[in-house]
């Protein structure tokens, strides 16, 4: 009797010693699933569009345009090291201004804002941007007033959106922070999203490959010496360090340097329009410039592509180096020299 018994506990326990390891089976089977779904999420790979720097999270912001003084009263500016793209463009006589499109990053606040140009409204609509400046030139206020693109103005918005701050004059002292941008977008029912159509970017391999004539160091001429610029390569850190009137450009807040990872320069007409003496620039004619990568020179072809102004090799787009871009526009490549550094 004990016998049977023993028999048909060992028997019991044997099917229950299975059950048990098929239900460890089992249970195991989904851990290691879900385990492959965290891994291969993990290794989906987006890209910023204007940048070209990879991220886990799919940008959706929309772009944002702003025109930033370049008056040495307004230096150093804030928020120009976080912009992907910056055009630093002639505004009148021999003063540049700066363009600065921010997508991939947003600074706290960005300024000092100055006056719009019809040029610098042309170039934001390139990256569908919400355009910020305070004052306008009359084509420009023609433009932004027929609702040609969605912005907003420190005119309208002076004291509000916009603040003055203290420790700079006017027209020198007109500053906005983004939460107030998206104030103001939300206000007037623009819209935040829809991330602009991304440039296009080389790889690792081909970086690795990339020819052109080894170049550390351009001078831009804009005719005055306060407003001339360097670009010097750092080859510890593979940037472009940006320096005019002998000063490092730096975000003022933080003292983070301005760093860059291409620098295109690029010829256009400029005729000057009025006795005020602003300028009608022509960024639709196409034509010459070069183009900075990894301490590499290339003559390059600039075209406007769908208000976009961007380098051709060979009749091909060449691609930018991942990381951010300056582009200057100027009147004549003869303006232009390259050197070693000193």
């Amino acid at each position: 009797m004990w016998r049977k018994w023993l028999a048909v506990s060992l028997a019991a326990l044997i099917i229950i010693s299975g059950c048990s390891q098929e239900k460890e089976v089992v249970d195991e089977q989904p851990e290691k699933q879900v385990e492959d779904i965290v891994k291969e999420d993990k290794e989906i790979q987006f890209q910023y569009p204007l940048t070209g720097v990879k991220t886990e999270i799919e940008p959706m912001d929309r772009a944002v345009a702003v025109v930033v003084n370049n008056h040495p009263q307004a230096r150093p500016q804030t928020g120009l090291h976080k912009a992907d793209i910056v055009y630093e463009v002639l505004a009148e006589g021999k003063v540049t201004r700066f363009l600065a499109i921010f997508e991939s990053e947003r600074p706290e606040k960005v300024g000092p804002v100055r006056s719009a140009r019809d040029y610098y409204i042309d170039l934001a609509k390139g990256y569908d941007s919400i355009f910020i400046a305070h004052g306008y030139s009359p084509e420009a206020k023609e433009m932004l007033m027929s609702g040609e693109i969605d912005n907003l103005n420190g005119i309208q918005y002076d004291g509000s959106l916009f603040k003055r701050v203290d420790f700079r004059y006017a027209p020198h002292n007109s500053y906005i922070t983004f939460e107030n941008i998206v104030k103001g977008a939300e206000d007037n029912q623009f819209s935040l999203e829809k991330a602009p159509e991304g440039l296009a970017f080389l790889d690792e391999s081909e970086i690795e490959g990339l020819s052109g004539q080894s170049t550390e160091k351009v001078e831009i001429s804009y005719g005055n010496s306060t407003f001339d610029v360097q670009y010097e390569y750092n080859k510890d850190k593979n940037k472009y360090h940006r320096i005019s009137a002998g000063e490092t450009t730096v975000d003022l807040d933080s003292n983070q340097p301005v760093q860059l990872d291409n620098v295109l320069i690029v010829e256009m007409n400029h005729e000057i329009v009025d006795n005020a003496g602003r300028r009608d620039i022509n960024l639709a004619s196409g034509g010459q410039g070069y183009l900075l990568r990894k301490g590499l020179k290339t003559e390059v072809e600039w075209k406007n592509v769908d208000g976009r102004i961007l380098p051709f090799i060979d009749g091909a787009e060449a691609e930018f180096v991942p990381g951010k871009t300056w582009i200057n526009i100027v009147p004549s490549l003869d303006r232009v020299s390259f050197g070693t550094q000193s």
